[in-house]
């Protein structure tokens, strides 16, 4: 057998009565709708559960799956330490699926376990299919800060894993929606916030999963989503196969989204359906469309780069560079992004090299290999970095912070040999306070500790 369905369900730990004292009454169609999600997988008499877990351990470069043969966690962080659940894992599926995803050349595996007991995005699913079966073992897996298509890889390797061992697999993934549906609600309100629910809702209802792979990264995050990772994952369990879908509710009275949604395979193969392969095609025609567009500095900073990463070594200039980039000395800093994450940021304040070409000829090896953030970057994932070349003015000792502008200014702030920088007109960061805040935490300058503040500005490239 294989993955015969999937749900894709919320976790609010105010749906138990326990814990809601009265309120989950407000999200009662989620509640029967979880129901029927639950019985709906018990239809397939499934061998084994695979549940996706955002609240699971998680690594920014490694899938974590819960290894041992059983484990249990509690609602004590909610004030309910009475309320327990328990599951039993299935070891064989998942000692194969770790050989399966070091074969494709997946970080994944059981080394990390930081704390075995079950997370609540584990706990709300099987909490509500006890009430239909006792007896499916469990995997359990976490979500990662790799980029969209690894997540959608790892769903392939999970339907690898079951054609292998023959299983009747249902695929649970558990996630909210986002969290800035309403001013009144716990996170606030974000126009980004019903636009990712209606996004996600539609999606489910068409099980147009290419569009879910296709979300903006810098969307999502402004969205505060929780379970968008752990839908591709799904999808990618459903991959080359045709599905049947079926919204079964959606409401967000308290500020996050919840739905509840079904996928049957009702069919084997589907080639029209290799998701994954058309979301390859799709990245790598936007990138190349988007190096066509490049100007000389960002050129310049890839020539460099991609020079070091196959070579090893610093590449020489090249000839015929614009007297812009020549003729002049300027600090800068040169950006990297990888699914619109960053992927490394290097530069310099002050010139440090006879020419701006040579300034953003070092600073693009050191953004790629140097920066303490990030592992360096890898040959293979060459094709998909977008770069950013900030050159700067010369910076401005300012008085105070009424003198600062966030989307104009980058800030520099000074405590004795501490330094901490921040470019300006970065994604969410609208205040000066936050601007000062995190150059601070970068130089790692305590809040209350006074500061010298200097300012300037960019030019950035694209």
């Amino acid at each position: 057998m294989s993955v015969l369905a999937a749900v894709a369900v919320p976790h609010p730990p105010i749906i138990l009565p326990q814990i809601g004292r009265g309120e989950e009454r407000k999200i009662q169609s989620t509640t029967d709708a979880y129901r029927k999600a639950m019985q709906f997988v018990c239809r397939f008499n499934p061998d084994t559960v695979v549940i996706i877990s955002p609240h699971s351990i998680i690594y920014g470069d490694y899938f974590h799956i819960s290894p041992g043969s059983h484990a249990t966690g509690s609602f004590a962080t909610f004030g309910c330490p009475d309320v327990t659940v328990s599951c039993d894992y299935d070891t064989e599926f998942v000692d194969t699926l770790e050989k399966q995803c070091k074969q494709d050349s997946i970080y994944a595996g059981t080394l990390g376990e930081k704390d075995p007991a079950l997370d609540h995005g584990t706990m709300i699913p099987l909490h509500f299919l006890s009430e239909f079966s006792t007896s499916v073992n469990v995997v359990r897996i976490g979500l990662s800060g790799l980029d969209f298509l690894t997540h959608y890889r790892l769903g392939q390797a999970i339907q690898k894993t079951a054609d292998k061992l023959k299983r009747r697999v249902v695929v649970i993934a558990s996630g909210d929606l986002s969290h800035k549906l309403l001013s009144t609600g716990p996170y606030g309100y974000a126009k980004q916030g019903p636009e990712f629910d209606e996004q996600i809702m539609t999606a489910f209802k068409e099980a147009d999963f290419f569009s879910i792979l296709t979300m903006d990264p810098q969307f999502c995050d402004a969205a505060a989503e929780c379970g968008h990772r752990a839908f591709i994952i799904m999808a990618g369990a459903l991959d080359r196969r045709n599905i049947s879908a079926s919204v079964l509710s959606y409401e967000g009275p308290f500020g996050v989204g919840y739905g509840v949604a079904t996928f049957e395979v009702v069919t084997g193969n589907e080639q029209s359906r290799d998701i994954g392969e058309q979301f390859l095609k799709y990245e790598n025609t936007r990138m190349q469309e988007k190096q066509k567009n490049e100007d000389e500095f960002v050129r310049l900073a890839r020539f460099s780069l991609e020079h070091f990463v196959r070579t090893g070594e610093e590449a020489s200039l090249p000839e015929n560079l614009s007297p812009s980039l020549t003729g002049k000395q300027a600090g800068a800093f040169v950006s990297l992004k990888k699914n619109g994450r960053l992927r490394g940021c290097i530069g310099t304040i002050l010139p440090c090299r006879a020419s701006l070409a040579e300034e953003i000829l070092h600073n693009a090896v050191s953004a790629c290999a140097h920066d303490p953030r990030v592992n360096p970057v890898t040959e293979d994932e060459l094709p998909y970095l977008v770069y950013s070349v900030d050159v700067l003015t010369e910076p401005q000792h300012i008085e105070s912070e009424s003198e600062l502008n966030p989307k104009k200014y980058g800030v520099i702030v000074k405590n004795g040999g501490r330094q901490g920088v921040l470019l300006p007109d970065l994604e969410g960061i609208d205040t000066v306070q936050q601007q000062i805040s995190i150059a601070k935490q970068k130089a790692r300058i305590m809040p209350d500790e006074e500061v010298e503040l200097y300012r300037f500005e960019v030019i950035r490239h694209h």
